[in-house]
């Protein structure tokens, strides 16, 4: 087999369509585009959603659209069943969640939620406790100390 020889399967290579070159070539004139209008000029292209200059329906329906409020607090949430690596009487701080890697940083305050059992006493700290997570934290015999929101950032 010689390489000069190599040619490409018949019918697998397709010359593209070459538009504008006269009326003979079947895409002369208009070249595939039609007559006048938006869409026969060059540069021609639409965004989603738009309706020809008519209001279009997503901002007629700002309802449906959904909201997000750029205002809200986000928590760091903390579970009680994750504070077991914590010894008997130990005080549990933002700082020393993040070096146990229980959170990843203290950017967004902390939040301790009622999941899970705790059977020693703690002394935790944090910006928010769920009213569940404080009663299991007493009836541990811990005590559940409130910060301020200081640290908060969206």
């Amino acid at each position: 087999m010689r390489q000069d020889k190599l040619a490409p399967a018949p019918g697998s290579k397709k010359s593209r369509k070459r538009v504008g070159r006269g009326d003979g070539s079947g895409h002369g004139t208009y070249s595939g585009r039609g007559c006048k209008g938006q869409k026969s000029r060059s540069g021609y292209n639409i965004s989603r959603g738009f309706e020809g200059g008519q209001l279009p329906l997503i901002q007629r329906l700002p309802r449906k659209r959904g909201f997000v409020n750029i205002f809200k607090t986000k928590y760091n949430l903390v579970n009680i069943s994750e504070l077991s690596i914590f010894e008997s009487g130990s005080e549990v701080t933002p700082e020393k969640l993040v070096e146990t890697g229980v959170i990843k940083s203290i950017r967004h305050p902390i939040k301790i939620l009622a999941n899970g059992d705790i059977t020693y006493p703690l002394v935790i700290k944090a910006n928010k406790f769920s009213a569940a997570a404080k009663a299991k934290i007493e009836a541990a015999g811990g005590r559940a100390e409130e910060l301020g929101h200081a640290a908060e950032a969206n």
